[in-house]
């Protein structure tokens, strides 16, 4: 009986973590119009794409070999990637 009571806690507080996490961030490569992508693999596996529109930097996505995709975005506009880069949530779990 107490095994069933801490697999319930346990599931509760996992499912109250997972409402918490923010949802992660839309691709922002889509809103891109006609990218010229650069496309790059690594020693480790990661691959990493540039996409450049009129020949500048707009967003750098890495895809590790291992672990989600990221984004490494240029918001000033001055052609590399901001050093400011915010908080990478992953998502563990997903219901449909």
């Amino acid at each position: 009986m107490r095994t069933a009571a801490v697999t319930a806690a346990l599931s509760a507080l996992l499912l109250a973590a997972c409402a918490s996490v923010p949802a992660a961030p839309e691709d922002p490569t889509l809103a891109l119009q006609n990218p010229e992508v650069t496309r790059t693999v690594a020693e480790n596996g990661d691959v990493i794409e540039e996409y450049r529109v009129n020949g500048r930097l707009q967003v750098v996505k890495v895809t590790p070999g291992r672990g989600p995709v990221y984004y490494l975005m240029d918001s000033d506009r001055d052609g590399n990637p901001d050093e400011n880069v915010p908080a990478v949530y992953w998502k563990l779990f997903e219901w449909n």
